[in-house]
């Protein structure tokens, strides 16, 4: 069982280090509308961020290179 868990924390950190900035700016952008000011600028670097990471994700890695290239910047 806590192989399992191991697996699925490792999983879950590749996952934010792919989607992280995203969620960063879509964090921003919500942010920015509660306070009753325009996001689009958040909004947009979201959709940046998000088109990058999808790209980076369907690039083939081996174990060696696994997290070369899944920074944010």
């Amino acid at each position: 069982m806590t192989e399992y868990i191991i697996i699925v924390a490792l999983i879950a950190i590749g996952v934010f280090s792919m989607f992280g900035k995203t969620v960063r700016n879509q964090a921003a952008g919500l942010a920015m509308e509660l306070s009753g000011k325009k996001a689009d600028t958040q909004v947009k670097n979201a959709q940046t961020a998000s088109k990058d990471a999808s790209s980076r994700a369907n690039q083939p890695k081996g174990m060696g290179k696994y997290n070369q290239g899944n920074d944010s910047e």
